[in-house]
């Protein structure tokens, strides 16, 4: 199968993962993207990139759970890959804390009892109930700031945008062709057209997310806004979402001092900048989580459209000799490795599925 031409459309996280992995595995990649490789206005470059597949299972269902949980066991193993060339990527298995507080504590609750009632018996033991004295000790940053909480053991994160300039970087030494600001005209099982031209493949992927949304009527965009502030004067070792009866905050730490922080999630497909709404309720949860963030400097407000179906269920299709890889929607960086490994075993795994490809193009 080396000599396989795939020719994805959409450098986004689905489709710039997938173009390593097929590189890796032996084929030829032509990527094809509207966007410049470095652009951050995208929803891979704005999201929190956290991996947690027992918090998201409270607003999800078992098949996300499952590919959340297929995905952890992944995320360490290509991390070390890229580590391997030189490559690192900041990631962190410390788990997740979920905290409230005390006029929120029936919301804190509420999850825990619908976390604890959907989670398979063998990964509950995972929830840790914790006290005030117990939480301080797992984040001595929130010390005396909530009477107790829940570590979900075995979460993490990484950071988004270490991850998608070493995949680029890695394309590139692996012989991938990249069309960059290529305006995409269409996506056939035999060809992409790009910028006027038309390119022959094998086979070809559609990963383009909202912007598959011809070819694809049930995707919509859903938005979603993030706020990204550097400050010293906190050092947490791990996610923070703060339960609150409107939203879940959620708090993701970076390197140097930063932190990603984000919780609107609205049924909105504008993609202008963050409200000053947004902007306020985002600012002042923070606060409340700890006031030396009063003096965070903000560094980013950004908004972007995730990608999403009616069952909010990312997945994989194949329509009219496409496949389409879309509906990530909240959940892109703890499944994308799962439906990217999948896909990349239906595509390699036998000459049988070229050959069919090639024979129904024929008949």
């Amino acid at each position: 199968m080396s000599n396989l031409h795939i020719g994805i459309a959409g450098a986004g996280l689905a489709g710039r993962t997938l173009a390593w992995r097929l590189l890796r595995a032996g084929c030829r990649v032509s990527l094809f993207d509207a966007r410049r490789r470095d652009d951050v206005a995208t929803a891979s470059m704005t999201a929190a990139a956290m991996l947690s597949p027992l918090a998201e299972l409270a607003v999800s269902d078992e098949a996300v759970f499952a590919m959340g949980q297929r995905s952890m066991q992944l995320w360490p193993q290509w991390i070390a890959e890229l580590a391997a060339e030189g490559l690192p990527v900041y990631f962190r298995r410390e788990g997740t804390l979920v905290v409230a507080h005390a006029p929120d504590q029936s919301s804190l609750a509420h999850f825990t009892g619908l976390l604890l009632h959907k989670l398979p018996e063998a990964v509950r033991a995972q929830v840790h109930t914790l006290d005030a004295a117990a939480l301080g000790v797992a984040e001595p940053a929130l010390a005396g700031r909530f009477g107790g909480g829940l570590l979900l053991d075995g979460e993490g994160q990484l950071a988004n945008d270490q991850w998608m300039a070493a995949l680029a970087t890695e394309i590139d030494r692996l012989g991938g062709s990249w069309m960059e600001g290529c305006a995409i005209d269409g996506v056939e099982d035999d060809h992409i057209e790009c910028a006027g031209k038309t390119y022959g493949m094998d086979i070809t992927v559609d990963a383009r997310g909202v912007g598959a949304k011809e070819s694809w009527p049930q995707l919509r965009g859903v938005r979603g806004e993030v706020l990204t502030v550097e400050c010293p004067g906190v050092t947490l070792q791990r996610p923070v979402r703060l339960m609150h009866p409107r939203y879940q905050l959620y708090v993701a730490p970076r390197p140097g001092n930063r932190f990603v922080v984000g919780a609107t999630e609205l049924e909105s497909e504008d993609t202008g900048p963050v409200t000053l709404r947004s902007t306020l309720e985002l600012g002042s949860a923070l606060h409340s989580l700890h006031p030396a963030f009063g003096e965070a400097r903000v560094l980013r407000l950004a908004a972007a459209l995730r990608p999403a179906l009616d069952d909010h269920r990312p997945t994989v299709q194949q329509r009219d000799g496409v496949w389409h890889i879309n509906g990530l929607y909240r959940h892109g960086y703890l499944c994308a490795p799962a439906l990217v490994d999948g896909l990349v075993q239906q595509l390699t795994g036998s000459t049988a599925v070229l050959k069919a490809l090639k024979e129904e193009r024929v008949t």
